[in-house]
């Protein structure tokens, strides 16, 4: 059943992604991530006609676009407000920065400079500590989340 679903609607989705997100990549991404979805989901597919199945994935496709942009935004966000914070004349702003990050656990500290200083992504991440990237994304939320805490004191 999955590879059926795979073959008849991997293409379409594929074309419906890269219009709605202008990046076949990351179309790509999301095409993969919905048939994994699909798997694990298997039972509950089994039980829908042919045009509720095709529902499930398009609506699949859409909520996991739809998080992985709300997730970019907040990360922006949590980025810019940051960037604001460190270019507030202050004389030592890279000991400021230092000092903030110094409150967050080492791990999350260590995840949060992967990502934001150098540049990787949460699936590189992930794959370089052998943690999901959910785990990774959780994790960097919630220290953007105390930083942005502590920036507000």
């Amino acid at each position: 059943m999955w590879e059926d679903l795979y073959e008849e609607y991997q293409s379409e989705l594929l074309a419906y992604g890269t219009r709605m997100s202008g990046s076949r990549e990351l179309s790509e991404d999301l095409v993969q991530e919905t048939f994994i979805k699909a798997l694990i989901h298997a039972g509950t597919l089994t039980e829908l006609s042919s045009s509720q199945q095709r529902a499930w994935l398009y609506s699949t496709f859409k909520n996991l676009f739809f998080d992985r942009y709300r997730r970019a935004v907040l990360e922006q966000e949590s980025l810019h407000s940051l960037q604001l914070h460190a270019s507030e004349p202050s004389g030592i702003p890279e000991v400021e920065a230092a000092m903030l990050l110094q409150t967050v656990d080492p791990q999350d500290r260590a995840i949060f400079q992967l990502r934001y200083l150098d540049g990787y992504t949460a699936k590189e991440i992930a794959q370089m500590l052998g943690l999901p990237p959910g785990t990774i994304r959780s994790r960097l939320s919630r220290c953007r989340s105390r930083l942005k805490k502590q920036l507000q004191t």
